[in-house]
């Protein structure tokens, strides 16, 4: 009865509070069964140096906050959170290495990744650990599509490429914009994204006019650029993560040619926004959450926020993703059958295919956001399309901002 009371109070407490719930995943040894006292070690990894630390950072960032909120309202039955935090540099070697430390080390449960290329070096591990591992920033299609639904152990709360390409198309094509450019790194993420906007394109009975393909790092396209604009492009498409973003804008502007350019939820990132400066404004890109206090969810994750890391919150979608996902772990592991005595790996991932409460988060509400099929929580109705406007992001359309009053569920 003890325990049960426990259970009851805290989730009470929590959702009395009117908070809001992020991510975390398991990380036992496969079948191991987690210690029942002292703290619960969650996992974090993700690239907290380095050139995709903008983003990196905001993650952890949105663990952090959702974590003091849980251990606030009495933790996982009496057992506070404790964060085990690996940073892998937006560097595959480096998070593969962080990620066998983790599963070393015994945690309960891994939130990690922003980047597509670091995740997919990463995911077998925890495959083959029968580990749930939940991704709330990278955004590459083939991270939940490597093994078959029933048998993955890899979740995402994060919209993968291959709804966000096709939602980018839709509305570029509705402005007219059908002669694209793409611009694509060489990385694991770039090498997706081409073809999930190749793909995209098709569906319209189109092919781009130019594809451009450069590895990280690169200072100067004008050439590329050129080779677009007298192939007549009249929008140019980029999946590219940090700098690279901010080196086409300014290139564009150089050759005075005013064309708009759009992409992925990467051109929300500061490394374009404020690398890119006037050249980055009114670029239009896939968004799942615009910092905005649009409705009471919202504006009490705005402000908890704020109160905690006293900051402009850099990259909203990464934090407020990062916090949906570790209240949604909470949800699951309270659903474990037997409780803590019973948390293994493959429990927990049988939870998170059945969380049995509804959770209202900020960025969508979740209600059966897993299945045993289906390892992506984001579908296409709960995306909007954002702006660069004086640095900021904000809303492209205006039907987006109204119907961002109400949050959205996953069709």
């Amino acid at each position: 009865m003890h325990c049960l009371f426990n259970r009851r109070s805290t989730l009470s407490r929590l959702i009395a509070g009117g908070l809001v719930w992020g991510a975390v995943t398991s990380m036992l040894p496969a079948h191991a069964q987690a210690p029942t006292s002292g703290p619960l070690k969650i996992g974090v990894i993700g690239p907290f140096t380095g050139p995709s630390s903008d983003f990196g950072l905001l993650m952890l960032q949105g663990v952090q906050l959702a974590t003091e909120q849980i251990n606030a309202g009495g933790g996982y039955l009496g057992r506070p959170l404790a964060l085990v935090i690996k940073d892998d540099q937006g560097n595959p070697d480096v998070g593969l290495k962080g990620s066998q430390e983790l599963i070393t080390e015994g945690v309960a449960a891994t939130i990690g990744f922003c980047n597509t290329g670091v995740a997919a070096k990463s995911i077998e591990l925890f495959q083959n650990a029968k580990m749930p591992l939940l991704i709330p920033c990278a955004t590459g299609t083939p991270l939940t599509a490597k093994y078959p639904g029933p048998s993955s152990y890899i979740f995402r709360t994060s919209a993968r490429d291959a709804i966000q390409a096709p939602f980018v198309v839709e509305h570029i094509l509705g402005k007219g914009w059908d002669k694209v450019a793409i611009f694509a790194d060489t990385t694991g993420y770039g090498e997706a994204g081409l073809k999930d906007v190749e793909a995209a394109l098709a569906a319209k009975n189109l092919k781009a006019v130019h594809i451009a393909r450069f590895g990280l790092g690169v200072k100067d396209l004008k050439d590329e650029l050129s080779a677009a604009k007298a192939a007549g492009a009249n929008v140019i498409f980029s999946y590219t993560v940090g700098t690279e973003n901010a080196v086409i804008a300014l290139g564009r502007k150089e050759l005075k040619w005013a064309v708009p350019q759009v992409g992925a939820w990467t051109l929300s990132f500061p490394f374009f926004i404020n690398g890119g400066k006037d050249a980055a404004e009114g670029a239009l890109m896939a968004q799942t959450f615009i910092a905005e206090p649009s409705n009471e969810r919202r504006a009490s994750f705005l402000a908890a926020y704020k109160r905690k890391f006293n900051q402009a919150m850099a990259v909203p979608m990464a934090a407020a993703q990062a916090y949906d996902t570790t209240y949604l772990l909470m949800y699951a592991l309270f659903d474990v059958r037997g409780g803590q005595s019973a948390l293994t790996g493959p429990a927990l991932k049988a939870a998170l295919e059945d969380i049995k409460r509804v959770y209202y988060g900020v960025v969508g509400t979740y209600d059966k956001p897993f299945s045993a099929d289906d390892k992506d929580a984001i579908s296409a109705n709960m995306l909007v399309m954002g702006k660069v406007s004086n640095g900021l992001i904000t809303f492209a359309n205006p039907a987006d901002a109204k119907r961002n009053l109400f949050v959205q569920r996953k069709k």
